[in-house]
């Protein structure tokens, strides 16, 4: 929905005034199962992304919390440790992003991932699935920053001790991935534009080849809708983001809680 939403030039078809809208004429017109396509290469690289993301993160936090504040928890320690986890979360997942919205993009010409793959590596080269990186990474530094000091301070009023509390990291997760997703929407939109390559969009601007780059992206979005456009699916983007960053905070808190336990346990 979001990919879809963010389109700056969509085909009639595939207009939505809504998140509501666009689910149910979806679903309607091309399928129960459209709305999940892609989740195949997100699951595939989700898995490597989040193990490296979460241990650079913990390893940094606490690394930095001790210069920073020594035995105390350091917002500025949080918000760089998430920054450098971006660095290596975005390196396995951009690809893996770069071909899930292609796929979900409406009439996508595409229909596996291993076709998505081959054709864009045939026609654009292998510097296709890092086109976006540069302004993913823009765009996911401040989120990540955002998003964890946010959570981080969240916790300290919502979960003072620290204990495992599986209430208060839901709600400090989803909270922190609503404020960073409306924070940094207008990235995104440039972002989608750089990995989808939207032909109708381009041509209309005569724009021939690639569009490559944050600042083409960015100039080639106000172009196209001004300062609005910077904001399209950004409903979509924050209720995504919410329960995403709520099961993900809560399932990641779990197991640290388990494996901290069951270590301890063996131990004595």
């Amino acid at each position: 929905l979001q990919t879809r939403m963010q389109s700056l030039q969509p085909d009639p078809k595939a207009q939505y005034r809504s998140v509501y809208e666009a689910l149910k004429k979806m679903v309607l017109t091309e399928g129960l199962w459209r709305p999940l396509r892609g989740i195949n290469v997100t699951m595939l690289g989700a898995g490597p992304a989040h193990a490296m993301y979460f241990a650079c993160y913990e390893k940094m936090k606490k690394s930095l919390s001790d210069i920073f504040q020594q035995g105390g928890n350091s917002h500025l320690a949080n918000g760089i440790a998430g920054s450098v986890a971006t660095l290596l979360h975005d390196a396995v997942m951009n690809p893996a992003e770069v071909v899930k919205q292609r796929l979900q993009m409406f009439n996508s010409p595409y229909t596996s991932v291993l076709g998505c793959v081959r054709a864009v590596q045939r026609s654009e080269g292998f510097g296709a699935f890092y086109r976006s990186y540069t302004t993913q990474l823009t765009m996911n530094v401040p989120f990540q920053a955002i998003h964890f000091i946010t959570y981080e301070l969240l916790q300290e009023h919502l979960n003072p001790r620290r204990d495992y509390n599986p209430r208060s990291h839901i709600v400090a997760g989803a909270v922190a991935g609503a404020v960073a997703a409306a924070a940094t929407t207008p990235l995104d939109v440039c972002k989608t534009l750089l990995n989808t390559q939207e032909n109708t969009a381009l041509s209309s601007l005569n724009i021939r080849g690639h569009l490559s780059g944050m600042a083409n992206a960015f100039s080639t979005v106000y172009q196209l809708g001004g300062l609005p456009s910077f904001f399209k699916g950004v409903q979509a983007r924050v209720i995504y983001q919410m329960p995403s960053t709520a099961i993900a905070w809560s399932v990641y808190e779990f197991f640290k809680y388990f494996l901290t336990k069951h270590t301890l346990e063996k131990r004595t």
